[in-house]
This record gives structure tokens, sequence and C-alpha cells, in this order.
């Protein structure tokens, strides 16, 4: 399907929701070289979007044009209700933040005099409530006084957070967050940008970790150089996949053809192991009761009714794993 549909589930997904970032067509070379191509998508207000995608996809040098870092070759994009162009540049790098994979502070400065050279860099009005502002939301206000070469890379991560948080920008731009973090460290840093969605920032959010997309984002492109799909994880499972159920039972049914197919919604079956069975269906809210009514009316002994779950891994494996596994 060519550009994921053209953000197939975009829209419907966003109904009623002002785009916060949109691009038609989207395209980056470098010479010979296509960094991604005929990118089309939207994200809505107040959503955590996650872009999805092996190394050398496209995802940095997307997000480095729609911050203006980086020209493209053709396609426009709006970021924050205006046109990425040149002429616009400043105006959106004042609208949006910037939390790079590396955090790029001066170490022998400490947080707050970190942060507050880059408020006054932006000519913030007030750089020093600004600057209290954001080490509050970071959870960093009494490690204001610490250089920043003395942190963990953990804490210079929430260091980094804190300083594309600086005059609150309409669009948060995370670059791989949780690179290089132990597991106290990710969890830390997800939870805040947990946070940050349920205040209503939108964030676009890149990453190679997919059980962060899976636990943050809203919804999620996977992008191939070209965008491959568009959507809620949930949809994407659902349209890959379809609906499953496991089935085992005490022993062998009798009769599973005339048993199972007679039950409404199961579309196809198959014995995968003696006793056990490998239903497709449509919905399994609707399938479930009534194949379990089924079966205790024909006498079947039940040992476990489980639906089949697949996780957003699957889906991104199923869409670029080959690809992934040659680069």
């Amino acid at each position: 399907m060519p550009a994921g549909g053209r953000a197939e589930a975009t829209q419907r997904a966003g109904a009623g929701r002002a785009t916060a970032v949109a691009t038609s067509a989207l395209t980056k070379r470098f010479g010979d070289r296509v960094a991604y191509e005929e990118v089309t998508l939207e994200v809505h207000e107040g959503e955590v979007f996650g872009l999805l995608g092996p190394n050398g996809a496209g995802k940095t040098t997307l997000v480095r044009t729609l911050t203006t870092l980086v020209a493209p070759s053709a396609g426009h994009a709006t970021v924050a209700g205006l046109a990425v162009t040149e002429a616009n540049a400043l105006a959106i790098r004042q609208r949006v933040g910037v939390m790079p994979e590396t955090p790029g502070l001066y170490l022998r400065l400490s947080v707050q005099d970190n942060l507050r050279c880059f408020a006054e860099l932006r000519e913030l009005p007030d750089a020093v409530a600004e600057v209290r502002r954001v080490l509050e939301v970071v959870g960093m206000t009494g490690r204001a006084q610490d250089p920043c070469g003395a942190l963990s890379k953990g804490l210079r991560q929430r260091v980094s957070l804190a300083r594309a948080l600086l005059g609150s920008p309409a669009v948060l731009f995370l670059d791989e967050p949780t690179s290089g973090l132990d597991p106290g460290a990710t969890r830390e840093v997800l939870a805040l940008v947990d946070e940050l969605r349920q205040g209503g920032t939108t964030v676009v959010l890149t990453t190679h970790r997919l059980e962060e997309a899976e636990r943050l984002c809203d919804r999620v492109a996977i992008l191939a150089t070209r965008l491959r799909r568009v959507g809620r994880p949930g949809e994407l499972r659902r349209r890959l996949f379809g609906a499953a159920l496991t089935l085992r039972t005490a022993g062998p049914l009798a009769d599973p053809g005339g048993l199972l197919g007679g039950v409404p919604g199961v579309q196809r079956w198959r014995a995968s192991a003696p006793a056990t069975y490998h239903l497709e269906i449509d919905d399994p809210r609707h399938v479930a009761p009534a194949l379990v009514r089924a079966l205790v009316a024909a006498g079947a002994d039940v040992l476990e009714l489980t639906e089949e779950r697949h996780s957003l891994e699957d889906v991104y494996l199923q869409l670029v794993g080959k690809e992934d596994s040659r680069r």
C-alpha cells in the first residue's frame, strides 16, 4: 500500500481535533540517497505521536525537517500552524521544543545556568521564572545548582527535556529520549512524557523501543524511507492480523467442524495440536461467550480459552522486519 494508504487512519482517529503537524508528499534526498519520500501524515493537538522505523529509515531527518534544520527536497509541511519554509524558520523554532538524542549541555555549567543560557538565547521575557517552572515540571528543582557534568545520563536527559520545554512549545519533538538509559531512568523519562500528554502537550516521539511506543503513543507511523502505516497500535494489530482465539479442551472434540463452524463470528478454524484449536474470528466480545455456550451444550470440557494478542513489535516486523534485517 503506497505511503501507508496516505495516512489511512489519521483523519478518522483525529476527527474534531486541530492539526499540530501535517505533511504532504514530503521528501528529502541527499544527492542520490533518499532519506525519506512521499511522507503524508497528520499529528493532532494533544496526542503523543510515534515515529517508528529501523536505523536509516529517515525518522531523525524527518524531525529535523519539521523543525526547520533541514530543508525538504519536495512536498510541503506545516508545524504549529506555519508552513515549513525558510521564511518561517525562526517563528517555527519559537513554537516548538526539541529534545535531541544527545543532550548537548554545557557540562561545566550548573543545571540552572544551562537552562538560563538557553532561555536567554530564545529571548524569553522572564528567563528566571521560566527556568524555575521547567525545573519543577521535570523534578529537578533540588539539583538546580549541580554541574551537568556530575549528573547521571538519566538526569541529563531530564535537563534536556526541561530545555525543550522552555517557552511552553506548541509541539514537542523527542528524538530517542531513552536511548542508552537504564530501566529506572527510562521509566522516569517515560513517566514525564506521560504527564506532558495528560497536560495536553503535543508530542512527536521517535524511538526504537516498541514497548515504549505501545505504552505512550496514541498513534504511530511506521517509516522505512516510505510511510508504511499510520494508526493506533490496536487498529494496526487488527488490520494486519485480525482477531483470534485459542481453545484448549480436555480431549479432542467429537465434531470440531460442526461445533466450531456453527458458532456465529467464527471465520476459520484449525487444530494446532491434539485438543487445541486456533479460531480466526470477528469480534471476541461476541464470539467468545457464544463459543463457550456451544462447548458447554456439547459437553466439552474447556481447559482454556484465550484471545491471541499481537504486539506492536509483531506489526513492525510484519511491515519492515525483512528490510530492517538487511540494514
